[in-house]
C-alpha cells in the first residue's frame, strides 16, 4: 500500500529532552490512521513536524513520495488540540481569511462555507464575533475551515474534545464521508473507542520511540490471550473443562435469564472447550474475547 506520510529516523530534542528518538512511520494513503500514546509520548512534536512548524534535528519526513517542505502544508488541514480562532473577528470573516492562507480564493472560501453553514443550519452565525460563541460551536467552525479546502490529509489532535454527544456524532459522520472521498485522516486521541471505531492503523509512541504499528485487526489479534465467553441456559455451577483452562465467575443477566462464564486457556482450544461445554449446558454463543486497544495501550505503556 503506498505511503501518504512516511518519518524515517525522525528525531527532535528540547535541551536535555528527547521528544521524538529516531521515529519511523507509514502512514498508508487513503487510512484512518490512529496516533496514540500517553501525555508527553511525543505525539505533538511529530504532529507539529508534519506541519513545518518544527524542524527536525535528524531524520526526514516525505510527502507522498516526495521531502517534505513547506509547500505540502497546503495539502493539510490540521484540527490542534489548542482551539485557535480570532475572537473579535467575525465568523464569516475570518473563515474566508483562514481558507485564503491555504491558497483558496476569497469568492470560493465564501461559496463553500455558505454550503457549510446551510448544511449544518449555521447561517445565523455569519456575523457574530468569535467570543459570542460557545466552546463547541467556536470547534464548529475550526473543523469546518479545517477541512474546508478539501486537503489531501486531514490532522485531528482531540477532535471530539469539548462536544456533547449530538455534535461528537456529527463531527464522526463529518470525519468518516471526508474518508470516503479520499482523504487520508490522521487521528491523534485519547479515546479508545473512538480508535476502535475509527482507525484502520495505529502507531503507539511512549517516551518518542514507536512501541508498535499496524493494522488494528492485526493488533488485536497478535495480543490475544485465549479468553473465551459463554453465554448459556442452565443451573450448572459445575463445569468439567480440559486442563489448561481456568474459569471465572458464573454472571446472570437477570433481563434474559441468561448466563456466562469467562474462561481462560494455556493455549488455544475453541473447538475442544465448545464441544466439551455444549454437553454440559445449552449454549447461546461461544467466543474468543480479543483483547480491547485500550488493554493492548495500558499493557504496551507499562511494559
Amino acid at each position: 500500500m503506498p505511503q501518504i506520510l512516511e518519518a524515517r529516523g525522525l528525531s527532535k530534542r528540547y535541551q536535555n529532552f528527547t521528544a521524538l528518538d529516531s521515529l519511523d512511520l507509514a502512514i498508508p494513503k487513503g487510512s484512518i490512521y490512529g496516533l496514540l500514546g500517553p501525555n508527553g509520548a511525543g505525539k505533538t512534536t511529530f504532529l507539529r513536524m508534519v506541519n513545518q512548524i518544527f524542524e527536525a534535528d535528524q531524520g526526514e519526513l516525505l510527502f507522498d513520495g516526495e521531502t517534505m517542505t513547506a509547500a505540502h502544508a497546503r495539502s493539510i488541514g490540521y484540527l490542534p488540540e489548542e482551539r485557535g480562532l480570532y475572537k473579535k473577528m467575525k465568523v464569516g470573516e475570518q473563515a474566508i481569511y483562514l481558507a485564503q492562507l491555504k491558497g483558496m480564493s476569497a469568492e470560493e472560501a465564501k461559496r463553500k462555507l455558505k454550503d457549510w453553514f446551510i448544511r449544518w443550519d449555521l447561517q445565523s452565525w455569519w456575523d457574530k464575533k468569535v467570543e459570542e460563541l460557545s466552546k463547541g460551536q467556536a470547534q464548529k467552525i475550526q473543523f469546518i475551515t479545517t477541512v474546508l479546502h478539501e486537503p489531501k490529509v486531514l490532522i485531528f489532535d482531540e477532535p471530539f474534545s469539548g462536544f456533547d454527544p449530538v455534535n461528537a456524532t456529527l463531527i464522526r459522520d463529518e470525519m468518516l464521508r471526508l474518508h470516503r472521498e479520499g482523504a487520508t485522516i490522521l487521528l491523534s486521541t485519547h479515546r479508545m473507542e473512538s480508535v476502535e471505531e475509527l482507525c484502520s492503523h495505529i502507531a503507539l509512541l511512549n517516551h518518542g520511540k514507536k512501541v508498535l504499528d499496524g493494522r488494528v485487526q492485526d493488533i488485536r489479534e497478535a495480543h490475544r490471550s485465549n479468553t473465551y465467553r459463554l453465554v448459556f441456559r442452565g443451573d450448572t455451577n459445575a463445569f468439567q473443562v480440559p486442563d489448561g483452562v481456568s474459569l471465572g465467575a458464573i454472571q446472570s443477566d437477570s433481563r434474559s435469564g441468561h448466563q456466562s462464564i469467562t474462561m481462560q486457556a494455556s493455549e488455544p482450544m475453541a473447538g475442544v472447550l465448545m464441544q466439551h461445554l455444549a454437553t454440559q449446558c445449552d449454549p447461546i454463543s461461544f467466543e474468543e474475547v480479543l483483547p480491547s486497544m485500550n488493554d493492548i495501550f495500558i499493557q504496551s505503556v507499562q511494559a
